[in-house]
């Protein structure tokens, strides 16, 4: 499956990551992650922080796939709207979740201080933008049904976003305490603490097949096998090789990133900005001041391998951006596409399959990726360790549309 194309540019920020190989391998690890992008190096933290022997296999180079064309921008809101969750799955279970999303931004922000990682992780507001006036109402109970469960947030009016952006809109929502981040930066970081925390990173292995005997899982590759107590599945939009994914909609979206600006002039705090209707565009900045503009969404789960298409969806894309910020020379300097996916329920799978004893799923699925790679690494841990999680039954793979 090819996953991304065009010009990266997260890749330019840093150099590529490669593990040492200075290690026994372990005759039974206590869990064997597949996928060493941010949800499987984030939920390795975890185990090896709990005292677990880790390892991470990755059919690439690690933080090659997903990580290397994530956008990083870290929401509290997600996809799905609060008061839309409210009705599709109650409001104390969607209260929680949506609590778990904003001590996630937190809890990544502490890994990126107490660990030291030179990850670019800046705090900013969020602004979510009425698409049309037939939204501003959405907006408005949004906004109403944040304020009533404590989240932090504002409503802003047309004339209130023309003092603190170049642009206007019927209506905004704004969050905060949310932020942005350079993903592969944060993930190579990680993925060298772990290896001298004790985990075992083994890049180039392609899992084919597990299976178990005794309670031990064999776990077959590439090019050796690997015994394990459990199993993880981190392995983002790619298909999972053991079970079956249902109600996940894996699409494709197109990205630009522009020439570095000297400064961005009435784009109050460098907020995140979205806006509602579907496909949506997003838009941010970066640690050396370029824009970072997305969307077009296609329902197709590849890359396209036409740079010629990447380059016009990324024309396209920079249009819509001048639209906005029409004082700003914006100019395209990488382009590329990626695949993308959400969840029907427009919740992540986490947890335990419900029949596979020991093997265990962390996909991230929808605009709030990394957040959900942050809660899912404890909710993980506490499972595989034997705790309780009450959080754990909101995203369980016991529901409809889930991994079988």
């Amino acid at each position: 499956m090819k996953i991304h194309n065009g010009s990266l540019y997260w890749p330019t920020t840093t150099q590529p990551y490669h593990p040492s190989n200075n290690f026994d391998k372990y005759e039974v690890y206590n869990v064997v992650i597949v996928g060493g992008g941010i949800s499987g190096s984030l939920t390795a933290l975890a185990l090896v922080e709990a005292g677990l022997s880790v390892a991470i296999l990755d059919k690439r180079e690690m933080g090659s796939g997903s990580t290397s064309a994530n956008t990083g921008l870290l929401q509290y809101s997600n996809d799905i709207m609060l008061h839309e969750l409210i009705d599709q799955i109650g409001e104390q279970d969607a209260v929680q979740f949506y609590k778990l999303c904003y001590k996630a931004v937190d809890d990544l922000e502490k890994i990126v201080d107490r660990l030291q990682l030179d990850a670019d992780f800046i705090r900013r507001p969020s602004i979510c933008y009425a698409s049309d006036e037939n939204d501003v109402e959405k907006i408005k109970v949004e906004y109403t049904t944040l304020k009533k469960h404590g989240f932090p947030c504002d409503y802003l009016g047309p004339n209130e976003m023309e003092e603190k952006l170049p642009f206007s809109k019927p209506g905004a929502l704004v969050t905060f305490g949310d932020a942005e981040i350079n993903p592969l930066k944060f993930v190579q970081g990680l993925l060298k603490k772990l290896e001298k925390k004790g985990a075992h990173l083994f890049p180039y292995v392609e899992v084919k097949d597990v299976s178990e005997a005794d309670n031990i899982l064999d776990i077959r590759t590439s090019n050796q096998s690997f015994l394990a107590k459990s199993i993880i599945f981190t392995t983002g939009y790619e298909t999972v090789p053991v079970g079956h994914r249902i109600g996940a909609d894996i699409n494709r979206s197109y990205v630009f990133v522009s020439n570095p600006n000297q400064e961005f002039k009435n784009w109050h705090k460098q907020a995140l900005i979205w806006e509602t209707k579907r496909p949506y565009l997003y838009i941010r900045s970066t640690f050396d001041n370029r824009m970072i503009v997305g969307g077009l969404d296609e329902d197709n789960p590849n890359a396209p391998y036409s740079l010629e298409l990447i380059q016009h969806r990324a024309e396209n894309l920079l249009k819509q951006a001048k639209e906005l910020f029409p004082n700003y020379e914006i100019d395209i300097d990488f382009a590329y596409a990626a695949t993308f996916g959400e969840s029907i329920d427009n919740l992540p799978f986490i947890g335990e399959h419900p029949t596979k004893p020991n093997h265990y799923y962390l996909l991230g699925y929808g605009g709030n990726g990394t957040v959900y790679s942050m809660l899912g690494s404890h909710i993980l841990r506490d499972l595989i360790m034997g705790k309780r999680n009450e959080d754990a039954e909101i995203v369980q793979l016991q529901r409809k549309y889930v991994v079988r």
